[in-house]
């Protein structure tokens, strides 16, 4: 290993540590208050934008860490061992928002978006998901027509995550007239100010209190010609290949959630005492903490092996959809496990793990369903079949 990989592999140690400390020093204190009031103070917001957290995979051309896949993945499992509130305020800045202008905007597009969402002066928003078109996203039916140099947009958009509080907005309309598939889907860098875009009230969730969504409409929203980002017609494939990434932060997200449950179910589990010793000496309870330490552990060797998979250039849209599947699930059963160890604890507020039984749930349903997931790979293996690979 050269000099300069030995810095920074030094300087990514040095990262990672300041996160850990700031994770246990200051964002777990904060997560019952924020559970309760589903806001996030500001202070803490301005701290993880000075420590960089909003800037995370933005090239450091345009003010970001700049950190490939890998790299990410393990910042990631350092953040998310806190509640996943604090991902979601980053998480866009840091996947779907940013990758996309990256890796498809034009220069232009760059300078004016990619500087503030490092910073986290401007928030990202993804608007995919449709009242109709969920899990099928490829036939969604929010438009957009020419109008000479300007696009004109309508339709609406559901559950948008960061929807409240972003600046920008991208979003995915069709643009082949009678198309009904992927094929005639365009993306657009949509600014708030828009005339024309409205962001309704946020929802009331089950869980990830402190994470705002809303939906979007679109009524007559003109923007300019050059909001369109990538190619015309091309924003279908724009949508999969971010997801890709996306599927791997979620099941960063799902990894570092689960090591937490074993932590706090273990705790309790070595503490709390029936039969005249230790809940974690009774052989049941052992079962349900080494089945989870396994399933957590699986889970990142799965992450890992992605995230080098996309650090080399490959398409890994099986594999991301694998291990979204997988981590998503098991950190569903690992959560399950540390309430039943909890016992009746386990069911009431402050618990941790109560709290977080309510978190994790949505893993297995946004950016794609398990039931998608399983779609996508099964039809993955009959394409190699046929192909005979």
């Amino acid at each position: 290993m050269t000099r300069a990989h030995h810095d920074a592999a030094d300087t990514i140690d040095l990262l990672l540590d300041t996160v850990r400390g700031f994770v246990r020093e200051r964002l777990i204190p904060a997560e019952a208050e924020i559970d309760r009031t589903d806001q996030v103070p500001p202070s803490l917001i301005q701290e993880m934008k000075a420590l960089g957290l909003y800037g995370i995979t933005i090239p450091a051309e345009h003010g970001g860490l700049g950190l490939n896949v890998t790299d990410s993945v393990r910042l990631f499992l350092e953040l998310c061992y806190a509640a996943p509130v604090f991902r979601s305020l980053v998480g866009i800045n840091n996947g779907l928002g940013s990758w996309s202008v990256a890796a498809m905007g034009t220069p232009e597009q760059q300078a004016r978006y990619l500087p503030r969402l490092a910073t986290g002066d401007l928030i990202a928003a993804f608007c995919l998901t449709e009242p109709d078109t969920g899990s099928d996203a490829g036939a969604l039916t929010t438009r957009a027509r020419p109008d000479g140099a300007d696009w004109i947009l309508d339709g609406t958009k559901r559950y948008i995550t960061n929807a409240p509080d972003a600046g920008v907005f991208l979003v995915f309309a069709r643009t082949r007239a009678g198309s009904s598939n992927g094929s005639g889907v365009s993306a657009f860098l949509v600014d708030r100010a828009s005339p024309g875009l409205h962001v309704g009230p946020p929802e009331r969730k089950m869980g990830q209190r402190g994470a705002h969504l809303a939906d979007v409409s679109f009524d007559e929203c003109r923007v300019p010609g050059h909001a369109l980002l990538g190619p015309l017609h091309g924003g279908f494939t724009i949508a999969m290949r971010a997801l890709d990434r996306g599927r791997v932060h979620i099941a960063a997200m799902c990894v570092a959630l689960a090591h937490r449950l074993v932590d706090e179910a273990l705790a309790y589990a070595a503490e709390r005492r029936q039969f005249g010793k230790p809940i974690a000496e009774h052989q049941l309870v052992q079962a349900m903490l080494a089945d989870s330490r396994a399933e957590a552990y699986a889970a990142r060797c799965m992450l890992m092996d992605v995230a080098a998979r996309l650090d080399r250039g490959e398409r890994a849209t099986t594999e991301a959809s694998c291990l979204k599947m997988f981590a998503s699930e098991m950190v569903g059963r690992v959560a399950d496990r540390a309430v039943q160890i909890h016992g009746g604890a386990g069911y009431i507020a402050p618990c941790v793990a109560e709290r977080l039984y309510r978190d994790v749930r949505i893993f297995r349903l946004y950016e794609g369903t398990t039931q998608i997931q399983q779609i996508i790979i099964a039809r993955a293996m009959l394409r190699e079949h046929a192909a005979g690979t």
